[in-house]
């Protein structure tokens, strides 16, 4: 078969990301029946079909999943090239997307963009927040060049720039019972009442797992996706909260609240990741920026 053309490509990758011929259609500002055709003309030419389709959208074939892989490839080649093109015509202007937990966003500003900055003035940023699912997937899947999260799941998708170790705290309000025990772990908290991050937060997920393994179940009071939530629950007395003490280290230094550690190993190894997508080629401002944040900002040093 002849190279998938630029056309053909970005509408199959549109479809593989959305999940529904309707959706990609949309979202590009074209007619379902322009979509439709084009993969039916794209699964003809290579002999095999890309997509399952399910009465709730498309679901890649192996075909399908090697090809979004390619795909990839392609656009990420492509980056790299205008950028490379760029600096030989003199043009220094350059975009890099960053997909972060909340808890690490005052960091990466303040400590590792705004050096990063004064030194490359001509780079632009795109800055995203997301869970630790949303900043792996989104590294995967290529829509976004660097991402930093809190303890993910190993995914051979992506490898890590830097690991540093964050163990996981209890986060209590100033005079809290549970701060002045000794040895503290997880299950002595979990009879206070408590708020937490939503599902797919690395958080979430490993104080799930110490939890089931000491046989209690997670009933938290509150339940969000906002970090700063968690903080104004903890600051208004209402119960306690789980996070890296970094997380919260400009409440710590205001007496606002305090951090105390926890004693469960996996609590205790838990990290902060600095991640880019496995085998890919980095466009240089990319690798520049990763070994810049993994220097400059304060989740990465020892």
């Amino acid at each position: 078969m002849d190279v998938l053309d630029a056309k053909a490509l970005k509408i199959f990758m549109a479809v593989a990301r959305i999940g529904s011929i309707r959706g990609a259609a949309e979202h590009m500002g074209l007619a379902p029946s322009v979509v439709s055709r084009q993969i039916a003309d794209t699964e003809r030419e290579i002999g095999l079909a890309l997509f399952e389709r399910t009465a709730r959208g498309t679901v890649l074939t192996d075909a399908g999943e090697l090809v979004l892989e390619h795909g990839k490839r392609v656009l990420e080649d492509n980056g790299l090239l205008a950028e490379q093109l760029d600096q030989i015509r003199g043009v220094q202007q350059t975009r890099i997307r960053i997909r972060c937990g909340e808890g690490f966003m005052a960091d990466l500003v303040e400590h590792g963009l705004s050096s990063f900055s004064r030194a490359h003035s001509y780079v632009r940023y795109i800055v995203e927040l997301g869970s630790t699912e949303d900043v792996v997937d989104a590294i995967a899947n290529s829509d976004a060049d660097i991402g930093i999260a809190y303890t993910p799941l190993t995914d051979p998708r992506i490898r890590a720039l830097a690991i540093a170790r964050q163990p996981l705290c209890v986060i209590a309000p100033i005079g809290h019972a549970l701060a002045s025990r000794t040895g503290l772990k997880l299950a002595d908290c979990l009879t206070s009442p408590c708020a937490m991050l939503g599902k797919g937060n690395g958080v979430t997920q490993i104080v799930a797992r110490v939890a089931a393994d000491a046989g209690m179940a997670l009933a938290p009071l509150l339940e969000t996706h906002s970090i700063e939530v968690l903080r104004r629950f903890v600051a208004s007395g209402l119960g306690v909260t789980f996070l890296p003490r970094t997380a919260v280290s400009g409440e710590i230094d205001r007496g606002v609240m305090q951090a105390v550690d926890l004693e469960d190993p996996l609590l205790r190894e838990a990290s902060a990741h600095l991640m880019v997508r496995a085998h890919r080629r980095l466009p240089l401002s990319v690798e520049k920026l990763g070994q810049h944040l993994a220097q400059e900002m304060q989740s990465f040093k020892a």
